[in-house]
């Protein structure tokens, strides 16, 4: 089933045929590292998305055609209220190995497509569930954002410079380092298990689990003494001299994260430092003080002249790239870490594997874009797929 859309896909997933339940941020995400890998990912949208993109020249039809992480799917418009619509997705769910979705709990199981009725008709099936909170808990039917769950977890408390409010790291740690890559971990051990024991199972991913997983090595810091709840006092958290972004002469701004005793002294050889004060490196309370010093140091010369400057060495700084400017770089672009697809720059598929290549096969699919082919996978016949396309049980 569904070995045409395999075709032309690479990557160590290929054959694997993963069900998508259209959400939001980190579950799209998830499935968009699935598909990367070579899964053939199914994204169920719902029927009304259908209909208000259908103009290619609306506004979300631009939007959905920029919408990276739907890149590398398939897509069927389905009415997840209707009797027929849900007979569908089970028709779906008996032929994938895994489904995922990001509804609040018990959602799923209400619309009739929850992980007990998935597992009865396909039991070896991973049903993956991507939440904020969990699916237990007391605040489990909260809603919430990814600012909410790395603050809960205790990491956000931990960002940001001395003296001023914490600042939230974009989405990157709760919706997308704890919440989508743990989903994508876990559904990967269970379809592992799956393999070997024949037997499926839930997948509870929460993002402020996988947030708090993500800062073990700081709470272990924590544990010996090494960090202290003082933000931006710490090796990590702008407290170092030797850990911190400064400012260029022309405005601009180097990374400089040169930790090591041999790679400091290198940062100091060839920024051509001779302040008897920076050889005490770990005495936490010159920090302040040194931090002052290279201030100074660094707006005396452009970004691109401390990039000639330090480059090719151990010293550990290198300059601060927009987004804008990061595919334009000679090691990324060497290295293709950003590809342009149909007009769109995004990074590209990773990792890297020695025996198959991750490719980005199609762009952003369109809800929907894919019904009549997915359905004729399934064995619908034409009257059969007209008659629920009459009925808008799929679009």
């Amino acid at each position: 089933m569904f070995e045409k859309m395999s075709k032309g896909k690479s990557g160590p997933l290929v054959g694997y045929k993963i069900l998508e339940i259209a959400g939001i941020g980190p579950g799209p995400f998830a499935s968009m590292i699935l598909a990367d890998l070579g899964a053939t990912v199914i994204r169920v949208d719902k029927a009304s998305s259908v209909s208000q993109r259908s103009l290619d020249n609306s506004t979300s039809a631009n939007f959905a055609k920029t919408d990276i992480l739907n890149r590398n799917k398939y897509s069927i418009g389905v009415d997840l209220k209707s009797e027929e619509g849900v007979t569908v997705v089970m028709d779906l769910v008996k032929n994938s190995d895994a489904l995922l979705e990001g509804f609040r709990p018990n959602v799923t199981e209400k619309l009739g497509i929850g992980p007990e009725s998935c597992l009865k008709v396909n039991p070896k099936l991973v049903y993956g569930r991507m939440t904020g909170w969990g699916q237990v808990g007391p605040m489990s039917q909260c809603a919430g954002h990814d600012i909410n769950y790395i603050a809960l977890s205790g990491v956000l408390s931990a960002i940001g410079r001395k003296g001023e409010p914490p600042v939230p790291p974009l989405n990157l740690v709760g919706d997308f380092g704890g919440g989508g890559m743990f989903l994508v971990v876990g559904m990967l051990a269970a379809l592992l298990e799956a393999q070997r024991t024949g037997v499926g199972q839930i997948v509870d991913a929460a993002m402020v689990d996988g947030s708090a997983v993500l800062s073990a090595m700081i709470y272990g810091f924590y544990a010996t003494g090494l960090w202290t709840e003082n933000k931006g006092e710490n090796l990590l958290d702008t407290g170092a001299h030797f850990y911190e972004v400064y400012e260029t002469k022309d405005n601009k701004f180097m990374s400089v994260g040169c930790i090591e005793p041999q790679f400091y002294a290198e940062f100091l050889k060839l920024a051509q430092i001779e302040d008897p004060d920076f050889k005490s490196q770990w005495d936490r309370t010159k920090w302040p003080e040194l931090k002052e010093k290279l201030k100074i140091v660094f707006k005396e010369k452009t970004r691109q002249e401390w990039t000639e400057i330090f480059a090719g060495s151990d010293a550990c700084t290198v300059p601060v790239l927009t987004m804008q400017e990061a595919h334009l770089n000679e090691h990324n672009s060497m290295r293709a870490t950003f590809v342009e697809k149909d007009g769109v720059l995004q990074p590209s598929p990773a990792p890297r594997f020695s025996n198959s290549e991750l490719k980005i096969t199609s762009s952003p699919v369109m809800p929907g874009a894919n019904t009549t082919e997915i359905l004729g996978e399934l064995g619908y016949k034409e009257n059969k797929i007209k008659d629920l396309m009459e009925s808008g049980a799929v679009k």
